[in-house]
């Protein structure tokens, strides 16, 4: 058995219709313990990534989940969001830091890369991300994560570390057990056979 708690993190599809969306975020969201939601759309305009996050935001907030923007720091001040999550191709932590103010959530990717990982923990990173650590059709990979890097990460860092890429129901037991404290979903909650609550109670039932 795993010798802590891990919790999911939600990510969204990257293109969603708001409205019927919400209502798979809201069941999602009632079915189970929920940590975070990063609100990811790609090739969206601004006006469209603010209309969402209004709609949603509400629902993360009263489920007590907190509620993210991918990329876009500047959009999670519009919203009043709880934070942003930045990769390495995005504005550096420290930029983002000084959009965001010093409460806010800061979330950083570091692929395969223990270097960048003990970096942005260093900088002030509230968690970092490693992955991918299964093949994924939600985005290409920039890397593929061995599971021994949380292993390592969980018996030498105290910033929390989150595993994304590919996660399944099926698949995600060798992450908990190795040490993650997060495991980030996308496509394994919302294309999940029985549907995305259904999916939740899985999760917290592996927990």
């Amino acid at each position: 058995m795993p010798k802590h708690h891990c919790r999911l993190y939600l990510i969204t599809p990257e293109r969603i219709d708001p409205k019927p969306f919400a209502e798979s975020l809201r069941g999602a969201l009632g079915a189970g313990d929920v940590a975070t939601v990063q609100l990811r759309l790609k090739n969206v305009s601004d006006d469209e990534i603010l209309r969402a996050g209004d709609m949603l935001l509400p629902i993360a907030q009263r489920a007590g989940v907190a509620f993210l923007i991918n990329d876009r720091p500047d959009l999670a001040v519009k919203l009043g969001a709880d934070g942003a999550h930045i990769g390495q191709d995005d504005m550096s932590y420290s930029d983002a830091r000084g959009v965001l103010g010093k409460d806010r959530i800061i979330g950083v990717t570091a692929h395969d890369s223990r270097h960048l990982a003990i970096e942005a923990a260093e900088a002030g990173a509230d968690y970092i991300a490693f992955g991918a650590f299964y093949a994924t059709t939600t985005k290409e990979p920039k890397s593929r994560a061995d599971v021994a890097l949380l292993s390592w990460w969980a018996n030498m860092m105290v910033v929390p570390v989150v595993a994304i890429g590919g996660i399944t129901v099926e698949n995600a037991r060798p992450l908990v057990e190795a040490g993650a404290d997060f495991l980030a979903v996308s496509a394994g909650v919302w294309d999940y056979l029985e549907g995305p609550a259904a999916a939740v109670k899985a999760f917290n039932a592996l927990f």
